[in-house]
């Protein structure tokens, strides 16, 4: 096992030019995101080990993703997004989701079917792990890993014996780190000093073991820059650092070539990048840059690269980290797509019957304006969003006991809205947790019986608008325009109070599939919807293409209402139709 980026072994791995690797697809708008938890997806060989909500390891394995691959195949899966796998500190027993490395060249034995064996014998890791990337790719499904480039696991004490410490305005503290028992030792003042540090103590790879690299002044500043400043426990790393009189940034350089490394040897299709926004923007493009260019160097001609900035309210901050910068002038193409934050607060909020449809339809208008230096057509705008109702890192899951129909909603506007869709782990099973802490929404799914039921509803609601969304282009690469509507067919606009009319189109070409959705809880409605005149003459047949209900009612012929093209649509309350 090597403890060096640069060792032989990496090396000739790094510097082959192509290998046998599995080809990208051709356009990730094709397929849509699993979003799993390792630790908390499954595990065949045992059952969950504490009551929930937990914050300790489970038990979930490789081998459980393993075992249920063809369910998600059946569900339509088209790439799985994994929690890290890198391996974090083995005394820390808390469940940190794998986001606290400690090194970066093993992969987490705690993941594997034999914990101890994989702990003595870091090959049997990562031969678990190539093998379910391989069994992945045999069922046609494409790897996302998440990584993390901000911080790394909780690899030193402060002074004081203190785990993490307020921000220090003045400067670094004293710091104190930890061996293979994370007990803090008191003459390991600066990594670069100690003498044979033991593999399971300090940081790995030994490029990492310099005290310069990590920031050193606690939390983050609440009332300053808060992209300065640990994770809690999670130390960050000084990614900004510049070797003095060079052009040199030493951290950027590892973390990159450790990333690569890991790419080439376990053949992955796509990176999730952890806190994104915390680094600075203009490593976030250089490092989107160098993963594409080495995934083309081997033959990986798409792979995909999305990030966390989590921005609810500024596209304008999402734009700076997203594909083309022209406001930039270093020629320098950043990380393909961002999580879509500022439509999962509206589409959740509206389908809920919280707030008015019509705050969608201002979002994307604020994003065409974001985005007019990044995207060369409307359309081409999916390619930048990674759309999603929920994930690990909030306190509520999607679904809400009772209310089953509001998320048959938001699920159907998830797979028909612009973007490459992905759905938390556990969805497609009814998982409704919710509390004060994120644990609440990080069940083990294994738990009990008929937790993989295929006929649950909401596998087969997935599974259906899947299925539907392969069938139509326009789905995955048309244009989106939120639709104006009236009830008396003579006043149209957005709706503009909680409780309305969600009505968008997809256009591709000569093709518009209209989708309306009615977010009241209680109320039929009965409304014409703005169509394009000059797709849809007068008497224009719909079909219904898909509906959240059993029984829908069938749209009228198109008609003509003053300067407006229009159909006439019936909802029940809390349903969805995608007619065509």
């Amino acid at each position: 096992m090597p403890d060096s980026l640069y060792k032989k072994a990496v090396n000739e791995l790094l510097s082959a030019n192509k290998g046998s690797y599995f080809p990208s697809p051709a356009d990730w708008r094709d397929l849509w995101i699993y979003f799993l938890l390792v630790d908390r997806f499954n595990n065949p060989a045992a059952p969950p080990r504490f009551a929930e909500p937990c914050g300790t390891y489970q038990g979930g394995t490789f081998a459980g993703i393993k075992d249920r691959l063809k369910y998600m195949k059946d569900l339509g899966v088209g790439a799985i997004w994994i929690s890290p796998v890198l391996m974090n500190p083995q005394w820390f027993k808390d469940y940190w989701g794998g986001y606290g490395i400690f090194d970066f060249l093993r992969i987490e034995p705690r993941f594997c079917s034999d914990p101890a064996a994989a702990a003595n014998d870091p090959t049997v890791a990562d031969r678990e792990f190539r093998e379910l990337v391989d069994s992945i790719h045999d069922e046609k499904m494409y790897v996302i890993l998440d990584i993390v480039l901000n911080h790394m696991g909780d690899l030193f004490n402060y002074e004081g014996m203190r785990d993490s410490a307020p921000w220090n305005q003045n400067g670094e503290y004293s710091v104190y780190w930890r061996d293979g028992n994370g007990v803090p030792q008191g003459n390991w003042n600066d990594i670069g000093t100690i003498p044979t540090l033991p593999r399971e103590a300090g940081v790995w790879p030994r490029e990492f073991q310099h005290n310069d690299y990590f920031r050193r002044r606690g939390g983050y500043d609440e009332n300053g820059d808060i992209t300065k400043g640990d994770f809690d426990r999670l130390k960050e790393l000084v990614t900004e650092y510049l070797i003095p009189e060079t052009s040199l940034y030493p951290v950027r350089n590892i973390l990159i070539r450790a990333y690569q490394y890991l790419i080439a040897k376990f053949d992955l299709d796509g990176f999730r990048i952890d806190t994104l926004q915390y680094v600075e923007t203009d490593f976030s493009r250089v490092f989107g840059n160098s993963i594409r260019e080495f995934a083309l160097s081997i033959g990986k001609k798409n792979f995909f690269t999305f990030g966390e900035v989590w921005q609810d309210d500024d596209e304008a901050k999402i734009a700076q980290f997203v594909g083309t910068d022209t406001n930039k002038d270093d020629c320098i193409v950043g990380v393909d797509a961002a999580i879509d934050f500022p439509m999962r607060k509206r589409l959740v909020r509206t389908c809920k019957a919280q707030d008015p449809p019509n705050i969608l339809a201002q979002e994307l208008d604020a994003r065409r304006e974001a985005l007019k230096r990044v995207v060369s057509s409307h359309g081409d705008a999916s390619r930048f969003y990674v759309t999603c109702l929920d994930n690990h890192d909030l306190n509520e899951r999607i679904n809400c006991p009772g209310w089953s129909k509001q998320t048959r909603i938001a699920l159907t506007c998830l797979m028909t809205m612009q973007g490459v869709p992905c759905v938390y782990y556990g969805t497609e099973q009814g998982l409704d947790g919710s509390g004060d802490k994120r644990e609440y929404v990080r069940e083990s799914l294994w738990r009990g019986p008929n937790a993989f039921s295929p006929s649950n509803q909401f596998y087969e609601l997935i599974r259906d608008l899947s299925e539907l969304r392969n069938q139509e282009p326009c789905l995955r690469y048309g244009r989106q325009y939120y639709r104006p509507c009236s009830g008396n067919g003579t006043d149209f606009g957005y709706s503009p109070y909680p409780g309305g009319v969600i009505s968008f189109s997809r256009i591709l070409n000569d093709r518009e599939i209209l989708v309306v959705v009615n977010t009241s809880t209680v109320q039929t409605s009965r409304l014409h919807v703005v169509v394009d005149s000059n797709l849809n003459g007068d008497g224009r047949e719909w079909v219904v293409l898909f509906s959240s209900e059993p029984m829908p009612d069938l749209p009228e012929k198109t008609a003509t209402h003053g300067a407006n093209r229009t159909v006439q649509v019936s909802l029940k309350p809390m349903e969805a139709q995608v007619l065509g």
